[in-house]
């Protein structure tokens, strides 16, 4: 189990090889971005995290597993330490050289360091933060007086990293030299120096450059842990100047974290690579941790209020069997209908669950290769011709229309040229469905084509308008146009990254495509000069010929008095009157050139038509 903070998520997670995830401990235990540097509270209770993006200190109970607040901050933290037994008192360095204390309602003070700071310690007897950066000086700031005191001046340029022994107040700081500088606080003078850089190397290391102090750990009251810049640790005795062992990282990357384990005899170094946990007496690894990002911070140890992790190591050593179906393929029935495996229904082959079965993916694998065994060929062309398409695209643009739904790509182009006062009332849509990359499958895959001829179509578009006729008709002299120049002169290019395969399947396409589109032409042709043409006349019209029409229509405008009159001046009307109160209408018919019989016949009878000899039409009405 290991307890650390690398790139987003924090991993305070438990690992093991029986679960293809992690156990999460604590809830939202994460930052958005980067997490770079946590500390734990004296008693136990409360996990402060600092990260960013945008700058935040993040507070967990442990007691409750869950986030208990967070603070964001204006600048990011290098970082951070906890004075209080609790998270009422936090002191942050800013890499501003701000140096923030925050108490338990939030923001508190803030002040500011001459130098730019890289690490603090704090110094619980006398009240004093040590902060240590670039600079040869060790700054000094008490809390109690609130002032800074007289700095502690080193021979080194610049100070890396400093710890404070708990046992006997000894001030240690790492130098950029790959020195270590001990200190006593009640004499403010400099007590031994150790040359870490010398002796970190050995006859196995390969250091390049000059070693500098980059991790600082004290253990106990007489042991030490340094790590260096190049990926080594040293452990030190304090009444010794040279080290009890040195540990090699072999990934040459700085240390950036040490930590010992007391009940185990063991320390956790931590690079931005790994985490490593081995003896502190022989150096025999103990564990490692890798993880997918890099390490910016870690504690120690599991704390005693995570030990029921103990109970879930247990239970998940005695079950290290899998339930999850790893190596087996789930198939519903018509999966099997299509592979012919229907009689395996019952057999140990297949296993039921849900609403389908689970076989051996090794034998669905099989089958299936065997049930379609041109599939590889598909595939492969299809590869092909993406490859074609793309080799396309790296050469000079044209406004060219795409494979599939060709039509409605010319009608979006066409809205796309509109005015910009008619775009204005569509929207963007239409240039957003063209260049959104999320449409894009719809004018490349054939599966997306739009079927003109289908019932849905006709019933969404019930009037053909002469525009998309035009657009059709346009369409096709464009298809003709590119099968002439693509049948005229090939691309040289295409020529020779295509074998004679694949010259040969696009041979076979266009040709079926010319026998497709000659078969939908023999059908249209007999249609379009068979079916004759029907028009409607209206009951109670009289037919002539088409070119009457106007003559109609301006009759029909005219009342039924000038309509009578123009009948009598023209001689094919005349209305008489009887004695006996009825009356007598007389039409005379239009001369035709063919010879109809002579009728003769004259009878005046309530409600009659009669025809003359002359070709007059009489009618008799009794009032």
């Amino acid at each position: 189990v290991n307890i650390g903070t690398a790139f987003h998520p924090l991993s305070y997670t438990l690992s093991c090889e029986a679960l293809p995830e992690t156990i999460e401990l604590i809830q939202d235990f994460e930052m958005p971005t980067v997490c770079t540097s946590i500390r734990v509270s004296r008693d136990g209770q409360f996990i402060l995290a600092a990260g960013t993006y945008k700058p935040r200190v993040r507070c967990y109970d442990t007691y409750q597993l869950s986030l208990k607040f967070e603070r964001c901050l204006e600048s990011d933290v290098v970082t951070f330490d906890i004075l209080s037994e609790d998270y009422s008192k936090l002191v942050f360095l800013h890499i501003d050289r701000y140096v923030e204390f925050h108490s338990q309602h939030g923001h508190y003070y803030k002040t500011r360091i001459p130098k730019f700071g890289r690490d603090f310690s704090y110094h619980y007897p006398s009240c004093d933060l040590y902060f240590v950066g670039a600079s040869s000086e060790v700054f000094r700031l008490n809390l109690e007086q609130g002032r800074f005191l007289n700095s502690l001046q080193t021979d080194a340029a610049e100070i890396n990293v400093c710890d404070i022994n708990p046992v006997h107040q000894l001030f240690a700081a790492g130098t950029l030299e790959g020195r270590v500088d001990c200190w006593d606080p009640r004499v403010r003078s400099r007590v031994a120096v150790l040359d870490c850089a010398l002796s970190s190397i050995t006859d196995g290391t390969e250091v390049e450059g000059l070693p500098s102090v980059s991790a600082l750990k004290f253990n106990g009251s007489l042991g030490m842990a340094v790590g260096t810049s190049t990926g080594q640790v040293l452990v030190y005795d304090l009444r010794s100047s040279r080290p009890l062992l040195v540990k090699d990282h072999y990934y040459g990357l700085p240390i950036k974290s040490l930590h010992f384990h007391d009940q185990l005899d063991l320390v956790l170094s931590a690079d931005s690579k790994i985490i490593k946990m081995w003896n502190k007496d022989n150096g025999k690894v103990f564990s490692s941790i890798e993880p997918q990002a890099n390490i910016n911070d870690a504690l120690g140890p599991a704390p005693h209020w995570c030990s029921f992790l103990d109970n879930l190591t247990e239970e998940l050593e005695e079950n290290p069997e899998s339930t999850i179906y790893d190596d087996y393929k789930f198939v519903t029935r018509k999966d099997l209908e299509n592979l012919g495996l229907t009689h395996l229904i019952g057999s140990p082959l297949l296993r039921a669950y849900m609403h389908g079965f689970f076989m051996d993916i090794r034998l669905y694998h099989k089958v299936k290769t065997m049930a379609n065994p041109f599939a590889y060929e598909e595939y492969r062309k299809d590869r092909i011709r993406q490859k074609i398409e793309e080799s396309r695209t790296q050469r000079v643009q044209l406004k060219k229309l795409p494979k599939v739904n060709k039509e409605l790509a010319m009608k979006l182009m066409e809205e796309s040229e509109l005015p910009t006062r008619k775009k204005k009332k569509k929207g963007n849509v239409v240039d957003n469905l063209l260049s959104d990359d999320r449409f894009k499958v719809m004018f490349e895959n054939p599966d997306y084509q739009v079927d003109e001829r289908s019932e849905e179509f006709r019933l969404l578009n019930p009037i053909v308008s002469k525009v998309g006729e035009k657009r059709r008709q346009k369409l096709s002299q464009l298809q003709d146009e590119e099968e002439e120049e693509v049948e005229g002169r090939g691309s040289s290019e295409e020529e020779e990254s295509s074998d004679d395969d694949d010259k040969s399947w696009v041979e076979e396409v266009r040709e079926q495509r010319r026998l497709i589109r000659a078969e939908e032409n023999r059908q249209q042709e007999p249609q379009r000069h068979s079916q004759p043409r029907f028009y409607q006349i209206k009951a109670g019209e009289e037919f002539r010929s088409f070119g009457d029409v106007a003559r109609k229509q301006k009759m029909q405008k005219t009342s039924l008095e000038e309509r009578l009159q123009r009948e009598e001046s023209s001689g094919r009307l005349n209305l008489n009157d009887t004695a006996v109160g009825s009356k007598q209408l007389t039409f005379t018919l239009k001369k035709v050139s063919m010879n109809y019989p002579e009728l003769s016949c004259f009878v005046i009878f309530t409600g009659c038509l009669l025809v003359t000899a002359a070709g007059q039409m009489i009618m008799s009405m009794q009032l």
